[in-house]
């Protein structure tokens, strides 16, 4: 406590008292106040001081809660306002004082005047003078100030006064409040207002006693959003203070204790509300936190009317300059270069519902994680069944639509990457498994968070974190406050209606399947599809959203540098630039949507055709870079040209897959004269399938239309009179209907009766083949008999080629013709007749290229020679191709020719 030098007086005189000052800190009734010193290293010192020769009323006192039958004492008339008199007269104003008693117990008695010497206002005369206070009783007046005392009180007897106004004073007491009955209704009920407050009692840095007005309600106030170092109280009672909580005390008393202020009333925590606390110099929730002496809280943030994120800054700025008790703080960031704390980068794929990779501008790829949001997970009723496989996109509610909400924003698009903490690697543990180190980051595009519009429609949810665990979003207010709107609204996650199912069929490999729906794709046209999964340049994950399916997809018309693959015991290493294939394919339509044209399918039950990007053909784009070279399947299709012509310009350019590219000479072939001219007479036809040994059905297209208006009334008819499932019991060699994996019902034969649920039967019009439960079997209606229309599936086999009689080299040749022809209209010339059925030449409707020709080209079958004069001719071409596959080392050509010592081995007779 700042003190004067002790006065001087004449030897042996009376001792004049020593004046000394201070700060008054409070008010504790009409003549008692607490005075501190000035602060040095810590709160200061203080000491109450009882003003001398004067009594003012007593306030009112709570029963103390340890005695359940004492009861509130109110205040005594006319106390209130002598507290309030020098309340509003000393409260944060220096004062000097004299001391001119103390009692055994302590306590201390004297003069105290405003300012910094005794020629200050009297305070105990001002009182007197107002009729807030009276003199002792029995007190005489035999000294100056005594007689002063004397003459203040007359003078406010004279007046009528304070306590000498006419009444009792009983308007000067109040109705003092000690408890809400309902508080939520209390702080609704002011819709945010400010009300005029008092501070009476700072019990931490954000804790505080209030005096409300008019009504007097004494209540408990939070500051929200914050919270400052507390006193912890021990099992004795006494209470230890947290570092920095005395700081943090003396910081809210000296500025807000019993001073007027206004107080937003924003929520309510148990009995104590939250609030905000303004004060004509400040607000002290933003102070407190700039000079480090509070740390914002997530609960209670939200709640701040005036702004999060001035909080927040608030904080960041008593970070950044270790305040305090942030003075071991280090950032999360703060290992890294600027750099790489902000950048932009462009979205390249969307890994879930919380992750992304992105291409950086030095072209590196980098995983990015959204900042302190989780995305959807199986939870109670949701975990999945441990004998089914779980699809995370499809298995767990939300997961899609969240994946499809980035995919849709940012695939392809240029985004906004802040990094706000590195996540360390962290090992397995029995129940959470190993995760890499992850760079956290908030993502804007176009001035959206994207985490925050996530969890804003409910397929996210906000992490909790430990209070001082920094490692969190930038904007973590604004996701909570995002989340609080989604559940409030019953959005995604927070829904109470019926879970999104998403049956996704992946019939990626499943040949049976694959075969089934192969028809409808090529009926379809262009499809809609979504790239799900980029296997090579050339083969892909499809999803196509109409058909709710997975397809595997072969790009059509090229041959793509096969990439690496893991066999077993070896790894096999990829072609030439079959990873920069891969990669132009990724970086151009990987999560892309683009159009696919589906031709046909493998033995393995891929789809093969054409994928459009932007209106541009991917086929034709690996070609023109240089990274495939047109496949001579591709001389049927309408894309031959642009193919040609990309790849010519490519070979000029001598890059990538044509690097060693050197002109061949062509060598011309002189045809045989033939002396007979073979008859040619091609008749249009559709090809509705192709057998495991290379036989085909055809459908006449001139009795197409016949087929389908018989198709149409029988349908009618078996619509407006169903089989009754059961009654058909099938005999071999029974014409019947039978119900196909499409639902629509077909003309068919009875092969094979197995059991009633094994029945082997031809579909007569379609020359397929499948294996049916009666259930799905009925009587042929008479009106649909093969006498009005006869089958319309003919079986033919190629001429001029012999079919391979190894298994592995059979399959390939007939993929190849699954893929060019079935389901296609082709060009029939029947050549001669056998035993089997007839053998003919097929061509193609558009390019009239020879099918049979092509697969000899290929390498995928041998030339069957025939003696026929008029057929020399054609033999001679197919020969002349033989030759060209043998010397490219084409198929079954690979290891040469194979034909002169072991043909039989090979299942080939010259």
């Amino acid at each position: 406590m700042a003190s004067s030098a002790q006065s001087g007086g004449t030897s042996g005189g009376p001792a004049v008292p020593t004046v000394q000052r201070g700060i008054v800190k409070m008010v504790l009734s009409g003549c008692a106040i607490i005075v501190r010193g000035q602060p040095r290293g810590g709160p200061p010192p203080e000491r109450q001081i009882n003003l001398s020769n004067i009594r003012a009323g007593n306030l009112a006192r709570r029963a103390a809660a340890t005695q359940p039958d004492a009861k509130d004492t109110p205040d005594e008339p006319w106390a209130f306002p002598a507290r309030e008199f020098l309340r509003k007269k000393l409260i944060g104003k220096e004062v000097c004082f004299t001391i001119e008693n103390k009692t055994p117990q302590g306590r201390e008695y004297g003069m105290i005047y405003l300012g910094k010497d005794t020629n200050g206002e009297n305070i105990a005369e001002s009182l007197v003078a107002e009729g807030l206070a009276t003199r002792r009783e029995g007190m005489r007046a035999n000294n100056p100030e005594q007689n002063r005392l004397s003459e203040c009180e007359e003078q406010a007897k004279a007046a009528k006064k304070g306590t000498w106004s006419e009444g009792n004073g009983s308007h000067t007491i109040r109705d003092l409040k000690y408890t809400i009955e309902n508080p939520r209704h209390f702080v609704d009920s002011h819709h945010q207002k400010p009300v005029n407050a008092i501070i009476e009692h700072v019990r931490d840095g954000s804790v505080v006693r209030a005096l409300l007005l008019p009504d007097y309600y004494l209540v408990t106030v939070m500051l929200s959003g914050i919270k400052c170092p507390t006193f912890r109280r021990e099992a004795d009672g006494s209470e230890t203070p947290e570092p920095f909580a005395a700081e943090a005390k003396f910081f809210t008393e000296s500025r807000l204790l019993q001073r007027d202020v206004q107080i937003i009333l924003e929520s309510c925590h148990n009995q104590n509300i939250l609030g905000t606390i303004l004060h004509p110099n400040g607000n002290i929730t933003e102070l407190l936190l700039k000079e480090g002496f509070a740390r914002c809280v997530d609960w209670s943030i939200a709640v701040y009317t005036r702004g999060a994120e001035k909080l927040r800054a608030a904080e960041r700025f008593a970070k950044e300059r270790r305040l305090r008790i942030w003075r071991d703080y280090v950032a999360p960031t703060a290992n890294l270069d600027q750099k790489d704390k902000q950048f932009v980068a462009k979205v390249m794929q969307v890994l879930n519902a919380d992750a992304i990779v992105v291409k950086l501008n030095s072209g590196d790829y980098k995983t990015i994680h959204l900042s302190s949001i989780r995305p959807p997970r199986l939870e109670g009723e949701n975990m999945q069944d441990k004998n089914k496989k779980l699809r995370p996109l499809y298995d767990i509610p939300y997961m899609f639509e969240a994946r499809e909400f980035l995919r849709k924003k940012l695939i392809g698009k240029k985004v906004n990457v802040t990094v706000d903490y590195i996540r360390p690697a962290s090992p397995a543990t029995e129940t959470v498994p190993a995760f890499s180190e992850r760079t956290c980051a908030t993502v804007t595009i176009g001035g959206i968070n994207i985490a925050e519009a996530l969890v804003s429609k409910g397929l996210a949810t906000v992490i909790r974190y430990r209070q001082d665990d920094d490692q969190r979003s930038s904007h973590y207010d604004e996701l909570l406050a995002a989340e609080a709107r989604a559940i409030k609204n019953g959005k995604g996650l927070h829904s109470k209606k019926e879970v999104p199912i998403h049956r996704v069929a992946d019939i990626s490999g499943d040949t049976q399947k694959a075969k089934q729906f192969l028809p409808f794709l090529q009926r379809a046209g262009r499809s809609e599809a979504v790239v799900e999964y980029v296997f090579s340049g050339s083969r892909l994950k499809l999803y196509l959203p109409k058909e709710t399916c997975l397809i595997t997809f072969l790009l059509a018309g090229i041959e793509c540098p096969r990439g690496a693959r893991n066999l077993p015991g070896l790894v096999q290493e990829g072609e030439p630039f079959s990873e920069e294939a891969t990669l132009f394919t990724k970086e151009l339509v990987l999560q892309r949507e683009v159009e696919v044209e589906v031709e046909s399918m493998d033995k393995a039950g891929n789809f093969i055709g054409w994928l459009h990007i932007d209106s541009a053909n991917l086929s034709v784009l690996l070609v023109e870079h240089a990274l495939s070279k047109v496949h001579f399947t591709a001389e049927r299709s309408s894309y031959y040209k642009s193919l040609l012509s990309a790849e010519e310009a490519a070979k000029q350019k001598k890059e990538k897959v044509w690097a060693h590219y050197e002109e061949q000479p062509v060598e011309e072939v002189v045809p045989v004269l033939e002396e007979k001219e073979r008859s040619a007479s091609y008749k249009p036809v559709f090809v509705t399938e192709i057998t495991d040994d290379l036989h085909f059905y055809v459908q006449d297209v001139e009795t197409g239309t016949q087929l389908e208006k018989l198709m149409e009334n029988m349908r009618n008819d078996i619509a407006s009179h169903p089989p009754v499932e059961g009654s058909y019991a099938p005999r071999r060699g029974e014409f019947c209907i039978a119900k196909f994996v499409d639902g629509e019902w077909y003309r068919a034969r009875v092969e094979k009766v197995e059991s009633p649920a094994k029945v082997h039967v031809f579909y007569i019009d379609y020359g397929n083949r499948e294996i049916l439960p009666s259930t799905r079997l009925g009587t042929l209606p008479p009106a649909f008999s093969t006498r009005v229309l006869p089958a319309q599936a003919t079986e033919y086999a190629f001429a001029f080629i012999q079919v391979p009689q190894d298994e592995d080299a059979r399959t390939d040749a007939v993929d190849s013709v699954v893929r060019d022809i079935q389901n296609t209209q082709c060009l029939l010339n029947v050549e001669h007749l056998s035993a089997g059925c007839p053998h003919v030449t097929l061509q193609f409707a558009d390019s009239k290229g020879d099918v049979g020709l092509g697969l000899v080209k290929e390498g995928l079958v041998m030339v069957e020679v025939r003696k026929e004069k008029q057929f020399q001719k054609v033999i001679t071409e197919y020969l002349n191709a033989q030759e060209s596959a043998k010397s490219a080392r084409l198929n079954l050509w690979r290891y040469g020719d194979f034909r002169a010592d072991d043909a039989d081995e090979f299942g080939y007779s010259r």
